[in-house]
């Protein structure tokens, strides 16, 4: 008398509300552990493996799950008692039930058999492009020298000599992978003669050696927009590595770093330049010239002005973005006090607060106000 069957949901070892993903990761993790070839000689294993393969296949499929809920074991039983009659069978291609399970096992994924082409895309490059302030403010086009694989012209990217083709892989039929019948299921992976292009090449070219591309520098023109600031990048669509079996091409990526300048800071599309003066400019007012990113501009000093207060130069900052109109250029105003004195200069100064008062230094005034009110 053959033994009862064990109900699937404990061979699985998932509860009866387990969903579908749930299922797929029990099986895989129990597949793996109990698969013949990782325990080769195994009766015990082998039958376990069985017994986990079948229960997934039912437990996997909604109709005969709903069935197996229902009925049980009688779902699938010989002699056409259940509602699929015949009892569980097994069609031999593992691979084909249960996609990516044996991937853990064989060191591969799905089997790519029947895919409709081999065509891999180019790689992507990127470059780092250094250009000036100035550059960056207004847009340049800047010609760069970028080291990339291409198409090998001798043999037009087929990797053969002359009017020689590559020819079928023998060992694979040119289907890029080879199949392994072990045991009752059959197994894909990747053809290590022709290491899955499925095709090889008996007299390659001589300026590739049969890799159907080489190595070249490429001269391309880079237009810099306006207003470009550091870690911005540009896409040059196609200009990355060719593609292999005539998969597209890469992208090339240029990123952008600006250099610092020696007067301007930027902040967002504004310039900020620091500008010193004396006190005597400061006190009295003056009109002076300050740089600009186009040259010198005049600026007035409003008389009485204050260290560190910012005057602005309409339009004179850097380019919008993709868009219209410039930023302004901030000028922060530095007073300089004079470090070295001669005798009249300090006699001068010490007549000069002699006969100042108060409404001289509003700040002063204030600040020592406040002093006044804290301590007494």
């Amino acid at each position: 008398m053959a033994p009862a069957k064990r109900d699937y949901y404990e061979i699985l070892g998932v509860a009866k509300s387990a969903t579908p993903e749930e299922l797929k990761k029990s099986y895989r993790k129990l597949a793996i552990q109990f698969h013949p070839d990782k325990n080769p000689g195994d009766k015990q294993s082998e039958e376990k493996f069985k017994e986990l393969t079948e229960a997934y296949e039912v437990l996997s499929t909604p109709e005969k799950r709903r069935a197996y809920d229902q009925y049980g074991h009688a779902a699938t039983s010989g002699g056409g008692g259940g509602p699929f009659g015949g009892g569980f069978e097994f069609n031999g291609n593992i691979n084909d039930i249960f996609g990516d399970i044996f991937g853990d096992i064989f060191g591969g994924g799905r089997s790519s058999r029947g895919r409709k082409s081999r065509a891999q895309p180019g790689n992507d490059l990127q470059y780092d492009l250094e250009i000036t302030f100035e550059e960056a403010a207004f847009g340049a086009e800047k010609i760069v020298t970028i080291p990339t694989t291409v198409n090998c012209t001798t043999c037009h990217g087929s990797g053969a000599r002359g009017s020689s083709k590559p020819a079928t892989c023998p060992q694979c039929a040119g289907t890029g992978e080879v199949r392994f019948q072990q045991g009752f299921f059959a197994v894909s992976r990747t053809c290590n003669r022709c290491n899955g292009e499925g095709s090889i090449i008996s007299d390659p070219c001589n300026d590739c050696g049969g890799a159907g591309r080489v190595r070249k520098k490429n001269n391309l023109s880079v237009k810099i927009p306006a207003g470009i600031d550091t870690g911005q990048r540009l896409k040059l669509s196609g200009e990355g590595e060719v593609g292999l079996r005539g998969g597209p091409n890469g992208d090339l990526y240029v990123v952008i770093y600006v250099k610092d300048h020696q007067f301007f800071k930027r902040e967002e599309f504004d310039t900020i330049c620091e500008v010193p003066i004396s006190f005597v400019q400061a006190a009295l007012g003056d009109e002076i010239e300050v740089p600009t990113l186009e040259g010198k501009a005049k600026l007035k000093i409003p008389q009485g002005i204050q260290s560190h207060q910012v005057l602005r130069l309409k339009h004179k900052g850097i380019a919008q973005l993709g868009g219209y109109g410039r930023g302004d250029q901030l000028v922060k105003i530095l007073i300089e006090t004079p470090s070295k004195l001669n005798a009249e200069q300090k006699e001068l100064l010490r007549r000069f607060q002699d006969i100042s008062d108060e409404k001289s230094h509003p700040m002063t005034r204030g600040f020592f106000e406040k002093m006044r009110g804290i301590f007494g």
